[in-house]
């Protein structure tokens, strides 16, 4: 098995190229809505419009697109968080509007971010630990927000942090049940937690 290639720190990548670009967009799309495992590099190649020989060029296996497609789902969600964070300075508003942009970012904002919650293979440990570590320096945003909200005495902050994210990321599996907004998705989620915090607030 391929396996992920050694690369340089995540920021400190180059620019990439149309055809980079579209690629990551294509495999986005198709590793969110057939699954990793169900995609080969020529499946993502066809739907390119390229020769499987054009992706190797550009990414040396399907692991190292992957690692690709995670930083920019990433990036995406940095940014809406890092936009959602200079709204407001009381700490449940800015929660919420962190909410409001994973919701909309994996509510159909971004293939990339919609992929970075919804798959993490397993089969090769390197891997799994980087897509981890990317996973973990987005989580911090909500592990920060949350450090900062007044709680109830017995609430553990850790778990209200991976409920909130786990009820938000797991939206994009029913929401196409329903009619709500991702923004509604989110403020409904949210005061399913802190309901309380938010009355008193």
């Amino acid at each position: 098995m391929a396996g992920v290639s050694p690369a340089p720190a995540r920021r400190s990548r180059p620019r990439r190229d149309n055809r980079q670009q579209a690629l990551l967009e294509v495999a986005a799309r198709l590793f969110r809505t057939r699954g990793y495992e169900a995609i080969s590099i020529r499946d993502i190649a066809q739907e390119a419009g390229m020769l499987p020989g054009s992706v190797y060029y550009h990414f040396p296996s399907k692991d190292d697109l992957l690692l690709a497609v995670y930083e920019a789902g990433i990036d995406h969600l940095l940014a809406g968080a890092k936009g959602a964070l200079v709204s407001s300075d009381r700490p449940l508003e800015r929660l919420a509007a962190t909410s409001r942009a994973h919701a909309r970012a994996v509510l159909g904002g971004s293939d990339a971010a919609a992929v970075v919650v919804r798959v993490l293979p397993r089969h090769d440990r390197l891997l799994y630990r980087r897509l981890v570590d990317l996973r973990d320096e987005y989580e911090e945003v909500f592990r920060q927000l949350i450090a900062e909200l007044p709680v109830a005495p017995g609430v553990s902050r850790k778990y209200l942090r991976l409920s909130l994210l786990g009820a938000l990321s797991y939206a994009p599996v029913w929401h196409h049940d329903g009619p709500d907004s991702p923004v509604t998705v989110a403020d409904r989620l949210l005061a399913c937690f802190v309901e309380g915090e938010r009355r008193s607030s």
